[in-house]
């Protein structure tokens, strides 16, 4: 403590200090888990309370799940945390019931690498994580319900999730209800005809795995043998979103390659229009929404098929949107995992085959099997990304464009993705600009069927790029059957299109770049399948008493020691190795008693515990049930201006728009289809906070170093005497510049970190963090204080005195104003007029009790700790958590004059002080009875006199 300080301490021994600070905040923080202050009641269950804060308004706040890291919390984390809390803690004063509380998302490759470093059990290292975490955020004093809190790896927890997957495995889509139904329904309508089978036998005729291979094809989970994106280096499979532009995994860069593995995957396709629809009824930002949009990338076209010569079963089926261009199809790409590729690759070269065109190979599987090892370690943003060079090899096979009955030759190529579509695309290169690049580069021809609106012409071998339109008319595009010459672009659609349905061999359609969700990962720490397969390889679903299935003990949780860079290496789970437990003999219930299995040894994704961690919050201790009925109809239930329910409030990044919050949504619909829950969408209104960044210093060698042991001089930065570099950037444990909330609150008081995090900006922008401004918010509370402390005596220094109209002005135009400011969660713009009124209130010579009260009132959604230590002080019994949120009166919030500009000619003359209640004819005999104007008339007369009460009024002499 410097000489100053310790001087200043001595003279005022109850000034508002770090170390009172953190004396207030523990005991409060006490006091609050003691006394249950933000328990909030449900309408029924064993949560159940008071009736009468159940019949108040509800508000259900929710920060998205925070993941238990071992480097614990920096700065930067806490910020939604922080501004859901101010936000509820309104709520809670302006008499909603307010449910907010906090789990952790648990599962995850983090926890699971660390034990394979170190052998700790994933659960240990998590457990202590959330230990920490849990401490960390108790002393930022934020009011979570603590009886709702869980983590994802609770088995408890888990148990629902894997109900949750039994209730979305034992479901399929019907398109003709369009939502989902049991099963049950579905095999009804195969057992009585109503539905034929896919081979036309009955289905008592089918046998047992012959009836499941069925299901498996409508079932809203289901496994299949697939393409997947397969990292050795992780021993796992990644979703798309996992897999960074250059083809490595986002955690530890490593290579990934294209792999068919048997995974299971969830049918969020079949959802894809409810999934857009009902984006229009939230109140989300609107970027998040067009994210999801562009992901579910709902197109109209058609699907056509392309017969393959000399392969008389064999048929290349497209989707395209273009299929006005069909006469300009000149060539067909397959992606080169396409099934087809293996079935119609010749012995040999066609005569003819162009050299560009073979890659240099000399038999066409030969150049096939080359290409495929090629474009395996691309990632598919590599491989959509638009590069100069476009690359493939022909497969050898023609095809037979339909419509013209011309032989097009069939290419593989990477720009080609066997997940979008149908993994083929009928080629036009004079209209499409990836076509034409592939057609230039392999000296394929080009066909001119949309008229240029330039003067390039109709040669497109005279052209520098592809002419693309959609308002153009459509010329050299007549056969003997059909002619679409001189039509424009929709007309040549609906004709083409009606063509193809006559002939049986098209039809008009919808199409989506949405894939089916990957829902398996080859790890240990993952929430195991309720999955078990019989001898026949059928999957059976374990009955609900036998929930949840807990993960089992292994030796050894890391992946078999693979070659990171080699993409042929097979995952081996950890799970498999437990002979134990995959082997099992179980009675499932189903009259057959018991029989042996084999437990299904991936685990589920990270992403599931998140997808319903809403429902558990409601309802964190009912074992019978997912959640209960009332309970969920009350806080989740559809209302005025929420059609479809949801969580009130959600706060989280914009980074999980595509990943966790369409995969939510999914699972909200699934359960609401089922009966299990009133509300169709998880999250009504979206807000997605910014970011706090810090300064990254790093050195010649590009390494970051430590950004507190840097020193400025002279514009300059220097650590260790080095000059090193400044950019602004994330803020993190490995960037060597995160600064902790500890620290902060050791220094300050974590009402003063909570003030700073709220005052830096709009909440929705990134910001800077600065240490060094963190004082600014620490002076706000000890002037505060200091209005209503005597820091010498410590006594209540208010007098029970009426505020002058001065003073009345100023409180209640801030309460006005920080009241609109909580509601649109503007919190730093709140924090300016709390500290102008307070600002005001110094300057006072004795602070009126009435006065001190309403800004402890103000300040305490965001300085919890020191307003409950004030509105004790200053008598009172009950905490201020909930107490009524101050309300302004319109008298005092409407100022008490207004300036009024008089204008001649459009120039202004005068400016006048009225009431803002003057009439018009009061306000225009001021004007023109005002020494200025009169003297800038000089006598001349007065056509028209416009008033515009009580802020303008405009004379025109005559």
């Amino acid at each position: 403590m410097s000489e100053t300080n310790a001087a200043a301490e001595v003279a005022a021994p109850h000034r508002y200090t770090a170390a009172l600070a953190a004396d207030i905040e523990a005991r409060w923080q006490d006091f609050w888990d003691a006394n249950g202050t933000y328990a909030a009641p449900n309408p029924s269950g064993d949560l159940a309370g008071d009736p009468e804060t159940v019949a108040r308004p509800k508000k259900f706040v929710m920060d998205m799940f925070p993941y238990p890291s071992g480097a614990g919390l920096h700065v930067g984390h806490p910020l939604g945390y922080i501004a859901t809390d101010v936000y509820a803690r309104y709520h809670r004063m302006t008499g909603h019931n307010v449910l907010h509380t906090l789990g952790f998302d648990a599962f995850g490759l983090p926890a699971e690498q660390y034990a394979v470093q170190t052998g700790t059990h994933p659960r240990v290292s998590t457990e202590a994580n959330i230990e920490n975490m849990r401490r960390q955020l108790r002393r930022l004093g934020l009011g979570h319900d603590p009886r709702r809190s869980f983590a994802t790896i609770d088995p408890d927890y888990y148990k629902w999730t894997q109900w949750i997957f039994l209730q979305i495995f034992n479901s399929w889509y019907d398109p003709e209800a369009k939502k989902a139904r049991p099963i049950e329904t579905l095999v009804e309508q195969f057992a009585s005809g109503e539905r034929p089978t896919p081979d036309g036998r009955p289905w008592t005729e089918l046998t047992e795995a012959e009836r499941a291979d069925v299901l498996s094809g409508y079932r809203l989970a289901y496994a299949s043998d697939a393409p997947v994106n397969w990292c050795p280096g992780l021993g796992t499979v990644l979703a798309n979103e996992e897999v960074t532009a250059d083809g490595r995994s986002e955690r530890g860069n490593f290579p990934v390659f294209k792999a068919k593995l048997r995974q299971w995957n969830m049918r969020i396709t079949a959802y894809a229009d409810r999934l857009l629809d009902d984006l229009d009824a939230l109140d989300w930002p609107e970027a998040i929404k067009l994210q999801q949009r562009n992901w579910i990338g709902r197109s109209e076209g058609a699907r056509l098929d392309f017969p393959v010569a000399d392969h008389p079963d064999a048929k290349i089926t497209v989707f395209t949107t273009r299929q006005d261009t069909l006469f300009g199809a000149t060539y067909m790409v397959l992606a080169p995992e396409h099934g087809l590729v293996d079935e119609i690759v010749p012995a040999a070269w066609p005569e003819g085959t162009h050299d560009v065109w073979t890659g240099g190979h000399a038999t066409p599987a030969a150049a096939v099997d080359a290409y495929r090892k090629q474009a395996a370690v691309k990632s598919e943003v590599e491989r959509q990304a638009e590069v100069k060079e476009k690359t493939g090899v022909f497969t050898g096979a023609y095809a037979i464009n339909p419509v013209s009955g011309e032989p097009v030759p069939v290419f593989i190529a990477d720009y080609v993705l066997m997940g979008y579509g149908t993994g083929a695309i009928m080629a036009v290169p004079a209209h499409d600009i990836r076509d034409f690049a592939f057609a230039r580069a392999f000296e394929l021809p080009m066909r001119c069927v949309v008229e240029p609106s330039d003067d390039r012409g109709t040669d497109p071998s005279t052209w520098d790029d592809a002419f693309v339109s959609y308002d153009a008319r459509i010329v050299n595009s007549t056969s003997d059957s059909v002619s679409l010459d001189g039509l424009g672009v929709t007309e040549a659609k609906a004709r083409i299109t009606a063509w193809l349905e006559d002939r049986s061999i098209g039809e008009g359609t919808v199409n989506y770049r949405l894939r089916d969700w990957l829902f398996s990962r080859q790890r240990y720490w993952g929430e195991p399948f309720p999955i078990v397969y019989d001898e026949d390889g059928v999957a059976h679903p374990l009955p609900e008493s036998m929930l949840p299935l807990e993960l089992p003990e292994v030796e050894d949780y890391s992946p078999r020691t693979f070659d990171p860079d080699d993409a042929d290496t097979s995952p081996e789970t950890p799970l498999s190795r437990n002979e134990e437990w995959v082997n099992v003999v179980l009675d499932l219930g189903d009259g057959r008693g018991p029989r042996p299995f084999r437990r299904e040894t991936n685990t589920m994704p990270n992403w599931a515990g998140s997808c319903w961690y809403e429902l558990r919050y409601l309802d964190p201790r009912n074992g019978e049930r997912l959640v209960d009925a009332d309970t969920e109809r009350y806080w989740m239930g559809p209302r005025e201006g929420q059609p479809t329910g949801g969580v009130d409030l959600y706060v989280g990044g914009a980074e999980h728009a595509v990943l966790h919050l369409l995969y939510a949504r999914f699972w909200s619909k699934v359960l609401f289809d089922l009966g299990h829950v009133s509300s169709a969408e998880p999250f009504h209104k979206l807000y997605n906070q910014g970011m706090i960044q810090a300064y990254v210093y790093r050195d010649s060698r590009g390494i970051a170093v430590p950004a507190a042991e840097v020193e400025e001089r002279d514009g300059a930065y220097y650590y260790q005497g080095e000059k090193v570099s400044r950019l602004l950037g994330k803020m993190g444990k490995s960037l060597k510049n995160a600064v902790t909330p500890d620290e902060i609150c050791a220094e300050y008081g974590a009402d003063t970190l909570r003030l700073y995090e709220m005052a830096m900006g709009p909440l929705d922008v990134s910001r800077p963090w600065d240490t060094r401004a963190v004082v600014g918010q620490y002076r706000l509370l000890q002037r505060l204080w200091r209005n209503v402390v005597d820091e010498t005596t410590g006594e209540v220094a208010v007098v029970d005195a009426e505020p002058d109209e001065a003073t009345l002005r100023a409180l209640h135009k801030a309460i006005d104003g920080v009241r609109q400011d909580m509601v649109g969660l503007r919190f730093n713009t709140a924090i300016a007029k709390i500290t102008e009124l307070n600002n005001h209130v110094t300057k006072v010579r004795e602070v009126p009790r009435s006065v001190a009260e309403t800004l402890v009132l103000l300040i305490a959604p965001l300085a919890p700790h020191i307003a409950e230590e004030l509105w004790r002080k200053l008598g009172h019994t009950t905490s201020v958590v909930h107490e009524p949120f101050p309300v302004a009166d319109p008298a005092y919030v409407v100022d008490e004059t207004v300036t009024c500009v008089v204008q001649i000619k459009g120039k202004v003359k005068a400016r006048l002080e009225v009431a803002p209640s003057v009439s018009d004819e009061e306000l225009e005999a001021l004007a023109l009875g005002d020494p200025a104007v009169v003297a800038a008339l000089d006598g001349a007369g007065i056509r028209k006199v416009i008033v515009r009460a009580p802020k303008l009024v405009n004379i025109v002499p005559a």
